[in-house]
């Protein structure tokens, strides 16, 4: 009779994909269910002279938490969800100053700033922290001059983000902060580690309205050139849209631009001055890209300059405007040019101010785009509703300048004290009452003009670092100023200086509701329970419990016989 063959190599055979199932389940050491998934905006990453500013990581993977959180808690792994109103300043000062260490930042942004339905009267906390713009300027302030070793993101709040937070509060109510062992909500960025741009480039466009010469000879006569700065910076560069900083001045622009074309089309209208339009780049970084545009400018070219009138800021103002200079006041080019246009400013109800400030050429610091062409000795000067000059990577466009703030009447206005003051210098016109661009005329400032373009810059980021020298938004505003005037150009150069800036500016926040490693490990016991259960019963009907009982049996040990 043969032997019979042993049965145990065979049941271990069944045995493995239940092993493998098992090991599976050990595995899911967190089950949880995908709640969200929320668009967010990092705060920008740079350098200044290679001292770290911003924030300095991008990859989040923690619980969340809420300003509700036990005191005491250690918060080195825990997200913060705040929302702006939330935010107490004094907290936020005291975790940067103390070097605290937060898992990450999420700063909930209000969904008005979306809006255009609302006023400034409209737009508070209603916890009493303030008006809205300030506290985001305040935010943006201490955000960029700070070194954040966390990531810090920012979102806009809508029904979902607003569900878990309800959430997160309630379980923060409970005095037991979210963790693996208790669950909660876990927030997850995954981000590459963010990289130096290299290569960046500043575009500077530029526009000639010739003026009307005898000979038929423009090249020598005088010019007039009209400047606005088009980039932004902010906390976000996804965000830093600049509807006032300067998408004021770049849209007042271009309606001057308009304008003047419209007169300068008919030869008996023609002015007997050149018309240089400048969109010019780097207007954060002391404007560096104006001080290369001028660099690039023959020096006939700017000996023929009259001067040059720099827009900033003029969207959103109240009874007055400032005329800022570097040329003392008794200079007779300045006391003509501010005779114009307070004589203008005069007849349309409102007022403009002389402010003189005499400029460092050893300093590098560049506070107004004026500044720059005062270097060179050209006669320039700044319009703007600020009385004084920002400090530095400040009031350029950032989280507060939103369209929401912004008044198109306002920038009418502006627009309607430039033109005027340029039409008055260029035909001698005296007097007053003189109005060229009429209300009631077919030169009259174009709202619908005003509002399409303040439209499309308060959707429209745009950090220079960021933009390419093709970027759509730049190819639009060339375009647009090659309906207007003559020989348009863009000077492409390489974005260089004190400046470094990195990568990793927008992301996918997705947000897990996770259950507790108590839950995960019952659940676990259970389950592999079952599939022994299973494995046993199985076992038992197709071999037999005898079978079963020799898997768990010990081997009989074999003695080798010596001779």
């Amino acid at each position: 009779m043969a032997p019979r063959k042993p049965r145990e190599p065979q049941v271990l055979d069944s045995f493995y994909p239940v092993l493998a199932l098992v090991f599976i389940l050990v595995a899911c050491v967190e089950l949880c269910d995908a709640a969200t998934v929320v668009d967010v905006y990092r705060l920008i990453q740079y350098d200044i002279s290679g001292v770290p500013f911003g924030s300095r990581a991008a990859t989040l993977n923690h619980h969340a938490s809420s300003l509700h959180f036990p005191s005491g808690a250690d918060l080195s792994r825990t997200v913060l969800i705040i929302p702006l109103c939330e935010l107490k300043m004094t907290f936020l000062q005291e975790c940067i100053s103390q070097k605290k260490r937060l898992g990450g930042l999420l700063v909930l942004l209000p969904r008005i700033l979306g809006s255009e339905s609302l006023k400034n009267d409209d737009i508070k906390c209603t916890n009493g922290e303030g008006v809205i713009k300030d506290l985001l300027v305040e935010l943006e302030r201490l955000l960029i001059h700070s070194t954040i070793p966390y990531p810090v993101y920012f979102a806009s709040d809508g029904e979902d983000i607003d569900a878990v937070l309800a959430d997160v509060k309630n379980n923060d109510a409970t005095g037991q902060l979210a963790t693996a062992t208790t669950g909660g909500y876990k927030l997850v960025v995954s981000a590459a580690e963010p990289k130096k741009l290299i290569s960046s480039t500043i575009t500077n466009i530029q526009g000639w309205l010739p003026g009307l010469k005898s000979d038929g000879d423009a090249s020598q006569l005088p010019t007039i050139a009209i400047v606005a700065s088009y980039d932004t910076f902010g906390a976000a560069p996804e965000l830093s849209v600049g509807s006032d900083s300067n998408g004021s001045g770049i849209v007042a622009l271009l309606e001057i631009a308009r304008l003047f074309s419209l007169l300068y089309s008919n030869p008996k209208t023609r002015g007997r001055y050149n018309l240089l339009f400048g969109l010019t780049s780097g207007g954060p970084y002391n404007y560096n890209g104006t001080h290369k545009w001028l660099q690039s400018f023959d020096h006939r070219l700017r000996e023929r300059i009259d001067y040059a009138i720099c827009l900033n800021s003029i969207g959103s103002w109240d009874d007055k405007l400032w005329l800022h200079v570097s040329k003392p006041p008794e200079n007779a080019y300045i006391k003509q040019i501010f005779e114009d246009f307070s004589n203008v400013a005069e007849d349309l109800g409102f007022k403009v101010d002389l402010k003189h400030k005499k400029i460092n050429i050893s300093n590098p610091r560049v506070a107004w785009e004026h500044e720059q062409f005062s270097r060179l000795r050209v006669t320039a000067a700044t319009l703007s509703e600020l009385s004084a000059a920002p400090e530095l990577l400040e009031r350029t466009g950032g989280l507060g300048d939103n369209r929401l703030f912004l008044d198109e009447s306002k920038i009418a206005k502006s627009i309607k004290l430039v033109a005027e003051s340029l039409a008055r210098h260029i035909y001698r016109y005296e007097g007053k009452n003189i109005q060229v661009f009429a209300d009631d005329s077919s030169l009259a400032v174009n709202p619908t003009y005003i509002r399409s373009w303040v439209d499309l810059l308060s959707r429209t980021p745009r950090v220079a670092p960021f933009l390419s020298k093709d970027d759509p938004f730049i190819s639009a505003l060339k375009k647009e100023l090659e309906v207007h005037t003559h020989d348009v150009s863009l000077q492409h150069e390489v974005f260089e200086g004190i400046f470094t800036f990195y990568g990793s500016t927008a992301a996918k926040l997705h947000v897990y509701q996770v259950a507790s490693v108590t839950f995960d490990l019952l659940l676990l016991l259970v389950l592999g329970s079952y599939l022994v259960l299973l494995f046993c019963f199985l076992v038992i009907t197709t071999r037999g419990l005898d079978d079963l009982i020799g898997l768990f049996r010990r081997p009989p040990s074999r003695k080798v016989k010596t001779a």
